[in-house]
């Protein structure tokens, strides 16, 4: 692992394969953890360099107010664009998940030139908050026993894998999975401060993040091959939200994990490694 600079700030990165190889890049949602090491590894195999980093406020990127992010999502895409660049080896194939899926989209649309693929993972066309009406949203019995839950002592590794690995259980992915992945991101957060840890675990910095203006209706206009990957279980972005992406951006395939649900799980890597790689 290591630390790339671009537009002004600090980009955690980590890179495998061979520098020369094709490219592809896995945008954290929001760490590079959200990315299992199976599919890291498999992509390897088969000749690619894979660099997975962290956004803005996680991991080892730059890390500021994620409580007053003071930049936007058009920023998140175009550090994922100025990383090709400086990474060498573009045009990329650009895989986003979760909120990273938000970004990857965005940094088609804004920087066609650096990407020469599209892979979306568990994700929707929409900024968060409630989604158009045509797109389901949330389910409402998971999200209430999401947020019943009290809040773990950030400062206690063992509490906050614990309170992950309740989380994954009621979203219907795997408990000790999650628990092992929590534990490696609260290795790797910086400080203690509640907001950094809660940016870094769950992602909450989208909240507060200016995502206008819209991009759902400019989807047409990606003109890479793409690939939509989506669990049927996904609770959180029920597989709708994928479907839509599928029809709406020219010629995209849709690939439905039948046993996942809001992760993307280790299990699924060769098969989402070989519908990726073949992309390009």
């Amino acid at each position: 692992m290591t630390t790339v600079h671009a537009r002004g700030i600090s980009l955690g990165i980590e890179s495998s394969g061979a520098d020369d190889a094709p490219l592809v890049l896995l945008v954290g949602g929001p760490t590079m953890l959200s990315w299992p090491d199976a599919l890291c590894e498999r992509l390897v195999a088969a000749g690619r360099r894979v660099v997975r980093y962290d956004l803005r406020d996680s991991g080892e990127s730059t890390t500021r107010d994620p409580e007053a992010p003071a930049y936007t999502l058009r920023d998140l895409a175009a550090d994922a664009a100025a990383l090709v660049g400086a990474l060498g080896g573009g045009p990329a194939h650009l895989a986003g998940i979760g909120v990273g899926g938000m970004v990857a989209q965005v940094a088609a649309l804004d920087h066609p030139g650096a990407f020469s693929a599209l892979t979306l993972v568990g994700t929707r066309a929409v900024a968060p908050g409630p989604p158009d009406d045509d797109l389901p949203g949330h389910d409402e019995e998971t999200m209430g026993r999401l947020f019943a839950r009290a809040l773990p002592d950030w400062a206690d590794r063992e509490a906050v894998a614990e309170f992950a690995s309740a989380g994954a259980q009621i979203r219907g992915d795997d408990p000790v999975a999650a628990r092992a992945v929590a534990a490696r991101v609260w290795d790797r957060t910086p400080g203690t401060a509640p907001a950094v840890h809660l940016a870094n675990q769950l992602g909450l910095v989208f909240s507060r993040l200016d995502c206008a203006p819209r991009w759902r209706e400019r989807l047409p206009g990606i003109g890479v091959p793409t690939l939509v990957v989506h669990g049927r279980r996904d609770p959180f972005f029920p597989v709708g939200n994928a479907e839509a992406l599928a029809r709406e951006i020219p010629g995209a395939r849709l690939l439905v994990l039948d046993e996942a649900a809001t992760a993307l799980p280790e299990a699924a890597a060769g098969e989402v490694a070989g519908a990726m790689l073949t992309l390009g």
